[in-house]
C-alpha cells in the first residue's frame, strides 16, 4: 500500500477568479509547506539566511526506514534534553522497533500515528504554513516535517535561560510577600494563579510586533472585571502594529487613554500579590514575555499612592502613611514655588525675626529666588540620575557625598542662600515617599511649572496652576473610568479604601467604578471581645 497516494477529488468548475483573489491565493501557496520535504527545508535555509543557531537534522523512521523526517530547532532555545530523550530516541530508535508501517491507513495517516502513539511531549499541534512554523521555530519549539506531506508537527520544546524569582527592587515592603516577576511569561503568570485558584481566572494570549512577535497575556476574572473593558483592552493591544515590543513601557504608549498628559493612566507593578488584588477588584493585567513589570487597567490617582504593604498592617497605621504620602507629593512640588513666592513678593506675611534672618543670608548671593532655586533643582536631578545609573556600589554614596559637598561649598561662596539649601533638601527627600516611580517624575516636572508660576504671579500664580491641575486630573479617565474617581466624582463607598483605609473587615464591597460585581465578603459581626469575656465568666 502506497503511503502518500494522492486521492481523486471531485470539483464544480468554480467562476474565473478575480486579481485580487489570484493575489490572495499566490501569497496563500507561497506560505503553505511544500509536499517535498528538500524543498521545505531549502526555503528555510533561504529565509533564515543559513543561521547557525537553526539545525537541521534529517533521519529515516519507521520499521524498514522508509519514512523520511526532517527536525528542526533553535540551539539555546530548545530543551536539548527533552530533545534527545523524548524526540530524538523515541523517532530514531523505539519506532524501528515496532511495525508502525503497518498501522499506516487513511484514517491514520503518519501525523496521527506519532502524535498518538510516539511522541510522549505534552503539547503537539500541527502546522501547515511558514508563518507559523517561524515563530514556532524561533520560539524554541522542534518542527517535525515528512517527506510526501504539506503538513507538519510543532512540539512544544521552549528552554531558554531567565531570571529566577526573587525580590522586587522598584516595590520594597518591610512586611510582605518577597516575591517579584521574573522576565518569563510563564513564570509570571504561575505566580498570579498560585495566588488565585480560581477557574474563573482567565487569560488570553496575544502576538505583538511583526518581528519581535512578543507573547501578550491578558488576565481576568469572569464575572468580577467589566467585559466592555476587557474588550477594550483586546481592541487596543490589537490595533498595534509596530515592529517590536522590547518592554512593557511600549504597550502602556499604546493603550494610555490621554497621550499628553504627565500622569500615568496604566498601572504598573513587579509585585504579584498587588496583580493579584487589583485582579479581584475587577481590573484587568497585561502581562507582556522579557519584562517582569505587568500593567493593571484601569489605573486612578489614588491607586498611585498604594502601596501593597498597607493592606499588610493595622487600617489606623496604614491610613497615617497614606496621608503621610499625599501631604509629601504636595510638598514636593509646591514648597519651592512657595518659598519663590514669599521670598519675592510676599514679605509681608513672614514673621519679622525670620524675615530678617532670609534677610541676612541673602545678604550676598548675587541671584533672584527664582534663578537660585532652578540652579538647586537642576544640581539636584543630575545627582539623582548620576547615582541611578552609576554602579551600585558607588551610586548611592556618590549623590549624597555630592549632595553635601556641593551644597556646602555654594552657601560658602555665596552663590547659594543657606535656607534655599534646606527647601531643596525638604523637597527631594519627599518626592522619595511616592511607592511609585511615574507619579514621583510627575512630581518633579510640576515642580519646575509652579516654580516658574511662582516668579511670575506669585501666590495667585500658584493658585491658578492648583486650578488647572485640578481640572486637568479631572479631565483624565483611564478606560472610561474617572481618573479622580472616587474623589471626583464623589462616591462614598469608595471612600473607605481611598486617603484612608478602613480596617479589612469593614471593606465588604469592590470599587464600585471599577466592578458591578460589588460583593467582595460578608459582613463580620463578631465581637471577640466580649467572647472572650464570656468564655473566661463560663470557665469561672
Amino acid at each position: 500500500m502506497s503511503l502518500f497516494k494522492k486521492k481523486r477529488k471531485i470539483t464544480i468548475q468554480p467562476s474565473p477568479p478575480t486579481a485580487a483573489e489570484n493575489n490572495n491565493d499566490n501569497v496563500a501557496s507561497s506560505n503553505s509547506l511544500k509536499t517535498s520535504l528538500e524543498e521545505n527545508l531549502q526555503y528555510i535555509k533561504k529565509t533564515l539566511g543559513k543561521s547557525s543557531d537553526i539545525v537541521i537534522r534529517e533521519i529515516n523512521i519507521g520499521y524498514e526506514g522508509k519514512i523520511r523526517v526532517g527536525i528542526i530547532y533553535t540551539a539555546g532555545l530548545s530543551n536539548s534534553e527533552t530533545l534527545q530523550d523524548f524526540i530524538m530516541e523515541t523517532l530514531m530508535i523505539e519506532i524501528k522497533q515496532t511495525d508502525i508501517d503497518s498501522k499506516l491507513t487513511a484514517d491514520s495517516p503518519i501525523l496521527t500515528l506519532l502524535k498518538d502513539y510516539a511522541i510522549t511531549v505534552g503539547e503537539i499541534k500541527d502546522v501547515d504554513n511558514f508563518e507559523q512554523l517561524f515563530t514556532s521555530l524561533l520560539s524554541g519549539d522542534v518542527i517535525v516535517l515528512i517527506e510526501g506531506l504539506s503538513r507538519g508537527l510543532i512540539i512544544g520544546n521552549k528552554h531558554w535561560v531567565s531570571r529566577a524569582v526573587t525580590e522586587p527592587t522598584a516595590q520594597t515592603v518591610i512586611r510582605g510577600p518577597r516575591e517579584g516577576f521574573s522576565e518569563n511569561l510563564h513564570v509570571n503568570t504561575a505566580l498570579v494563579r498560585r495566588i488565585i485558584k480560581d477557574e474563573n481566572l482567565w487569560m488570553i494570549s496575544k502576538e505583538v510586533g511583526r518581528r519581535t512577535k512578543t507573547n501578550v497575556a491578558i488576565m481576568y476574572i469572569n464575572g468580577v472585571a467589566e467585559q466592555n473593558i476587557v474588550d477594550e483592552v483586546c481592541k487596543r493591544i490589537n490595533r498595534i502594529d509596530i515592529d517590536g515590543i522590547m518592554e512593557s513601557a511600549n504597550i502602556e504608549e499604546f493603550i494610555q487613554d490621554s497621550q499628553f498628559t504627565l500622569f500615568p493612566t496604566v498601572y504598573n507593578t513587579e509585585r504579584p500579590d498587588t496583580v493579584a488584588a487589583g485582579l479581584l477588584e475587577g481590573r484587568i493585567a497585561i502581562l507582556v514575555d522579557g519584562t517582569p513589570f505587568v500593567l493593571l487597567v484601569p489605573a486612578l490617582f489614588i491607586q498611585f499612592f498604594q502601596s501593597s504593604e498597607d493592606y499588610y498592617q493595622r487600617a489606623i497605621m496604614a491610613s497615617l502613611i497614606r496621608i503621610l504620602r499625599f501631604g509629601a507629593f504636595g510638598i514636593s512640588i509646591l514648597v519651592p514655588a512657595l518659598y519663590i513666592a514669599l521670598i519675592t513678593f510676599h514679605h509681608e506675611i513672614i514673621p519679622p525675626a525670620l524675615l530678617i534672618s532670609l534677610a541676612a543670608q541673602r545678604e550676598g548671593v548675587p541671584f533672584p529666588a527664582f534663578v537660585e532655586a532652578i540652579i538647586m533643582e537642576v544640581t539636584f536631578e543630575i545627582l539623582r540620575e548620576a547615582g541611578l545609573r552609576m554602579p551600585r556600589a558607588i551610586g548611592s554614596a556618590m549623590s549624597i557625598v555630592g549632595a553635601f559637598v556641593i551644597g556646602t561649598a555654594a552657601v560658602e561662596a555665596g552663590i547659594i542662600s543657606a535656607s534655599m539649601v534646606i527647601v531643596v533638601s525638604i523637597t527631594a527627600i519627599s518626592s522619595f515617599v511616592s511607592p511609585t516611580y511615574d507619579v514621583a517624575i510627575a512630581g518633579r516636572i510640576l515642580r519646575f511649572i509652579f516654580m516658574g508660576l511662582a516668579a511670575s504671579f506669585g501666590s495667585y500664580g500658584i493658585l491658578i496652576g492648583l486650578i488647572a491641575l485640578v481640572l486637568h486630573l479631572c479631565s483624565l479617565s483611564s478606560f472610561s473610568v474617572p481618573y479622580m474617581s472616587p474623589m471626583a466624582p464623589i462616591n462614598a463607598t469608595g471612600q473607605k479604601d481611598s486617603i484612608i483605609r478602613f480596617p479589612i473587615w469593614r471593606l465588604l464591597t469592590r470599587p464600585p467604578y471599577i466592578s458591578k460585581n460589588s460583593t467582595r465578603q460578608g459582613p463580620t459581626k463578631v465581637n471577640f471581645k466580649s467572647n472572650t469575656h464570656s468564655k473566661r465568666s463560663s470557665n469561672e
